[in-house]
């Protein structure tokens, strides 16, 4: 795929942040670079953009920030997002090809994705998301594919705080139910990284012409699934190798949940203690935990 057909996949993105007053004309250079050149402005240093487009690397943060983003960090990490969602499974892992050892560099590359989003990280939107949830008749976590495994956590962990809360994942079937059965007293959380699922985008939009509250958990925030959010919470998700990394949208799911935990503590209480007794009687736990007197 050529640096022009990966741009059109999100050229009508990045001129929708243009601002109304448009943009002045050493910000309107860099803007040309990251259409025309968007494998460079997304795997480049914030030096080589400003070469490329000609100015300084001041002007490079000014653009991001007129695009409304907190500086070229920001701007680059969802930038990249929409480029690798542009590519194939094989094209990605090209992409990647040479990190040296695959597996030191798949943890270095979490743990830099776990700085960007702890610097990012809105604690208004998590509590937002978790009052939803508490106050809902029921929520669907959608998460499909390799994704399930941060939705499946996020449910489980909710059922456990005390709320009815279910992750799909077992396929279009079970998903077209579950949203069938939605109205304005639910919330529905699409989960999807890299290249979205159809079947997420259809459910979140179907979820909201019903009433339901939307929320989302991605790495770009596709129009699509943005128009059908209330909030989204945009996560790095990009690995070493043809699949996206888990990591931090992981993260992102045990952050709602420990938010939730707080909202009724009695309520959670008593959950975990039925919880708790059910699984002494299904002997379940290899360690048991000492009985208090």
């Amino acid at each position: 795929m050529t640096d022009r057909a990966a741009a059109d996949g999100f050229e009508d993105w990045l001129r929708d942040r243009v601002p109304e007053r448009g943009l002045r004309p050493k910000a309107a250079a860099v803007l040309e670079v990251l259409l025309t050149q968007p494998r460079r402005a997304s795997f480049g240093s914030t030096v080589e953009l400003a070469q490329l487009a000609g100015v300084n690397i001041a002007t490079v943060t000014r653009t991001a920030q007129a695009l409304g983003f907190a500086g070229w960090p920001a701007l680059q990490q969802e930038l990249r997002a929409r480029y690798l969602s542009s590519l194939s499974a094989p094209q990605v892992a090209a992409e990647h090809h040479g990190v040296g050892s695959p597996g030191a560099a798949s943890l270095r590359r979490d743990l830099d994705s776990l700085a960007v989003l702890n610097r990012r990280f809105d604690e208004s939107v998590v509590a937002t998301i978790a009052h939803a949830v508490a106050e809902a008749r029921r929520t669907i976590v959608i998460a499909d594919g390799s994704y399930a495994a941060v939705g499946i956590a996020l449910a489980h962990n909710a059922r456990l705080a005390g709320y009815d809360v279910l992750a799909v994942t077992a396929g279009d079937a079970e998903l077209a139910n579950a949203v069938a059965s939605l109205d304005s007293r639910d919330v529905l959380i699409a989960i999807s990284f890299w290249r979205l699922y159809e079947s997420t985008v259809l459910a979140a939009n179907e979820a909201r012409s019903r009433g339901a509250r939307v929320f989302a958990v991605t790495d770009a925030a596709s129009p699509a699934l943005a128009g059908a959010a209330e909030e989204i919470v945009l996560v790095p998700a990009e690995g070493v190798a043809f699949f996206p990394s888990l990591t931090a949208g992981m993260a992102v799911a045990q952050a709602v949940v420990a938010q939730l935990a707080t909202v009724d503590p009695a309520r959670t209480a008593a959950s975990i203690e039925a919880a708790e007794a059910m699984w002494s009687k299904f002997g379940l736990l290899h360690r048991r935990p000492t009985q208090g007197t």
